[in-house]
């Protein structure tokens, strides 16, 4: 099992923006000599929700940094991003770093976000599934051209070319029924967030699997679950924590998506997230949601951890992890011990 750290950029400390995103980049230096597989971040902007805007740029310096670990873009969102400069950007860094890029891909759902650049949300499906089909071409020849719906490029070559293949280091975010079909048909591996009960999330990945195994002749390759991550050995500093921080980015990732708008019903390739709003308006209410929340993410004691991945392992088969650690105004200090811990504790059990 690959286990990886998921950079979150979340400051929610009230320090100073420069201080923070070094700190979180920092620790992707770090998670190298704790012995984590593949570090990298996921592309937001605008908000203290997330800001880390050029994950291409923020893993060009990790390179240099470091000599093993994989870099993952995990994920850069397509339909804010031209795919013609996706290619460009993603054969420089496997170039910077001698072939260690996992090329990840999403296609966001922050309204806030897409407003500020001018795309609507209601396009993301077909931008997205027209930009990763020339991306993963473009990568693997050298060469993009485009004659879609949303995209008009004449044929170019790249340069600097690819120099290895990407066949196997290309990685879809998976939050939707759609998305899931559209990362089998791709052929990429899906990566999914925990967001509640994992058995809620079952029929989507063994669709997922099926959908994999019959378009590509080959058998799917393990889901990556992105976690939040408290971990420490004092229960009672781990409740504490969870009711002070977890709390903190819970509601900030709600206000965030919106989750309590209504606005993602009429968007069908959304559905993941109108069922967030739902389970938060439903008996229990957002109590019940945040509860569900917790369950879904990796929060406990070293021991804990452990006996939840083997539970989620039963329920879910094959997977690989990332690991986020960074969140809701934990300082670096918490966050790289909680790191450390988990990598001297729970990642030889994952691993083995």
């Amino acid at each position: 099992m690959r286990v990886g750290m998921h950079l979150g950029y979340q400051n929610l400390a009230g320090i100073p923006d420069r201080q923070k995103f070094m700190e979180d980049t920092k620790m992707a230096v770090e998670a190298e000599a704790m012995g984590f597989d593949y570090v990298g971040p996921v592309e937001h902007h605008f908000t203290d929700y997330a800001a880390c805007p050029d994950p291409f740029g923020m893993l060009s310096w990790v390179a240099a940094k470091t000599s093993t670990i994989e870099l993952i873009t995990g994920a850069i969102i397509l339909p804010w991003n031209n795919p013609l400069r996706v290619v460009e950007q993603a054969l420089q860094l496997d170039i910077l770093s001698d072939g260690r890029l996992i090329l990840g891909m999403g296609r966001g759902a922050a309204r806030r976000e897409f407003r500020s650049f001018g795309v609507e949300l209601a396009d993301s499906r077909e931008m997205f599934d027209q930009a990763a089909a020339i991306i993963i071409e473009g990568c693997e020849t050298g060469i993009v051209e485009a004659d879609t719906q949303w995209y008009k490029i004449p044929r170019t070559e790249i340069r600097p070319g690819p120099f290895k293949s990407f066949k196997d280091r290309m990685v879809q975010v998976t939050m939707s029924p759609s998305s899931v079909e559209s990362s089998a048909k791709l052929g990429t591996q899906a990566l999914r967030f925990s967001q509640g009960d994992w058995r809620n999330a079952v029929p989507e990945i063994i669709s997922y699997r099926e959908t994999f195994e019959r378009v590509q002749g080959r058998k799917a390759p393990p889901f990556i679950i992105s976690d939040f991550v408290l971990c420490h050995e004092d229960q009672a500093e781990v409740a504490r924590r969870t009711d002070t921080y977890f709390a903190r980015m819970f509601e900030t990732v709600a206000n965030h998506y919106e989750f309590m708008s209504p606005h993602f019903k009429d968007l069908p390739s959304y559905s993941t997230y109108a069922y967030m709003g739902d389970a938060a308006t439903a008996a229990g209410g957002a109590h019940k949601a945040y509860k569900d929340y917790i369950g879904g993410n990796m929060i406990g004691t070293p021991e804990q951890l452990v006996e939840h991945h083997q539970e989620r392992f039963e329920m879910v088969g094959d997977y690989e992890m990332l690991a986020n650690f960074s969140f809701g105004g934990l300082s670096y200090e918490q966050v790289y011990a909680q790191a450390k811990l988990f990598a001297d504790k729970v990642m030889p059990h994952l691993k083995g």
